[in-house]
């Protein structure tokens, strides 16, 4: 399996489960994100998506980010390679959302609005690993759903761990045991 690849995980339906196909999944998490914007903001959003594969959304009412540097996110999953990169968030953040930036190098993990609130104490040790909470008055390039495997010549963002469905966002007690890891692991490589 190449870097832009990743293994999908069979699921088997129980009597009365519906099962929804990944294009209904991905339909259904881009109307939650367009709830983001108002009524006319949704048709610059799907204009900028088709065109850019980007759009910018604004934080603070739906969800907030967790930005984290390339360097963190390689430092804590002993790799640089995209596809285990993914696997190791999809497994430390319980199949949370992740968004990479390959142009920035930075990887947001998609979280509930209220999370910073929630993490005031720890900001200060995590910014000294360069991480920022993102939340209210904040806005974040997000890609269309259908943006899952890296491609860096031709998109800058891609769901390095696609969100599931609408609203299921990154735990944040799994966000802090990820970055108490990454502060762990990052101060016993410095010494």
């Amino acid at each position: 399996m190449s870097g832009h690849e990743r293994a999908l995980r069979l699921v088997q339906a129980e009597p009365g489960v519906l099962v929804h196909s990944a294009a209904d999944r991905r339909l259904a998490v881009e109307h939650w994100l367009l709830a983001t914007v108002d009524e006319r903001g949704r048709d610059r959003v799907r204009m900028e998506w088709n065109t850019y594969g980007l759009a910018v959304l604004p934080l603070g009412a739906r969800l907030a980010a967790v930005r984290i540097p390339e360097r963190v996110v390689h430092a804590v999953a002993h790799t640089d390679h995209l596809g285990m990169v993914a696997e190791f968030l999809a497994a430390a953040l319980d199949d949370g959302p992740v968004i990479h930036d390959q142009q920035r190098c930075r990887y947001y993990a998609l979280a509930p609005a209220s999370m910073p609130q929630q993490w005031r104490e720890a900001v200060p040790d995590w910014a000294t690993l360069g991480v920022e909470f993102l939340g209210r008055d904040w806005q974040l390039g997000i890609p269309p759903a259908r943006l899952e495997l890296a491609d860096a010549g031709t998109w800058p963002c891609y769901w390095a761990v696609p969100m599931s469905s609408p609203g299921m966002l990154c735990d944040p007690m799994a966000v802090g045991r990820m970055m108490a890891v990454a502060m762990r692991r990052l101060a016993r490589d410095s010494e």
